[in-house]
């Protein structure tokens, strides 16, 4: 019998919510990624109170779409699961991950991300929106929950729509929200997003993003908006900005990223979003890459002889 036979199974949590089960398009391809490396993984609620999450030797954030609406429930849970076992990606990365200020943060570094302006409870909306309609020329913007995933509660507003804007703002504002005010880009309307994915911060795979906010539509009321998805191969200029935001990271290297690029105004590629806690990492649109993931998972948390 050899070394790999004598070992536990390496026992894995897939975490997801309630109302994420059977929605998740990368657990099937995981799943049986990790069994055929040997490993034992199921998907669990992280608001199960009945699991022992201590019997699980790895908890991976997957699915748990709902963290949003419950932060402060959500980054006490991981913590307090962070005390018994393995929690990837880990703690300190989750915090600074689920609010949008990390985007601030970025540019600070030089990094080139959508224009962005945040707005704080207390603060005037008002004057926060006069602002960016001072500083950007373009047709619409786009409001957002600094704390938000799934395009929940976001919404492009035309820049004459100064009152929905503003009300828009505000409604957020009193629910004790921190909001983020960016122009909206026009080229991704004909481009679309493109989405990079890294594990252990090398390049695996990206995708293409159709144009997820319909000009002035309704916040999505459901878990996360409809999604149009394609495999892509990334420009020479976003795969450089990806590989910046990676070194940028104010933390060691990660099992997993995935960045969210669109191009500006002049077609420079600029970050929308860096998902590092619970993102879909679209094994479906690359083969072999949810085999590359559990590799990668397995380098860093070999089972235990």
């Amino acid at each position: 019998m050899g070394e790999q036979d004598r070992r536990k199974p390496l026992r894995i949590a897939l975490v997801t919510a309630r109302a994420a089960r059977g929605l998740d398009e990368d657990e099937p391809p995981l799943r049986m990624a990790l069994q055929a490396a040997g490993c034992e993984a199921d998907a669990t609620e992280w608001d199960d109170r009945t699991i022992d999450w201590a019997s699980f030797d790895v908890v991976l954030l997957r699915s748990a779409w709902d963290y949003a609406e419950r932060l402060a429930e959500f980054l006490e849970w991981v913590e307090r699961t962070a005390a018994v076992t393995r929690v990837l990606n880990p703690p300190p990365v989750i915090r600074w991950n689920t609010d949008k200020h990390y985007l601030a943060r970025l540019a600070e570094k030089g990094i080139a991300t959508v224009p962005s302006r945040f707005v704080e409870p207390g603060q005037s909306a008002a004057q926060a929106l006069a602002e960016v309609l001072d500083r950007h020329a373009n047709a619409e913007l786009v409001i957002k929950p600094a704390v938000g995933a799934g395009a929940r509660d976001a919404q492009r507003h035309r820049r004459t729509q100064k009152t929905a804007a503003v009300a828009h703002i505000e409604r957020l504002l009193a629910q004790g929200r921190s909001v983020l005010v960016q122009p909206f880009l026009e080229r991704v309307n004909d481009e679309g997003e493109t989405a990079l994915m890294f594990f252990e911060g090398h390049f695996s795979h990206a995708i293409r993003k159709g144009l997820l906010l319909a000009a002035s539509g309704a916040p999505t009321a459901g878990l996360f908006a409809p999604e149009t998805i394609s495999s892509r191969t990334p420009g020479a200029d976003e795969r450089k900005l990806a590989e910046q935001v990676i070194a940028g990271l104010p933390f060691e290297t990660l099992l997993y990223a995935r960045i969210d690029l669109i191009r500006g105004d002049q077609g420079e590629p600029r970050l929308l979003e860096l998902e590092l806690t619970e993102p879909s990492l679209y094994f479906t649109y690359a083969a072999g890459s949810a085999e590359q993931f559990a590799a990668a998972l397995l380098r860093r948390h070999p089972p235990a002889a």
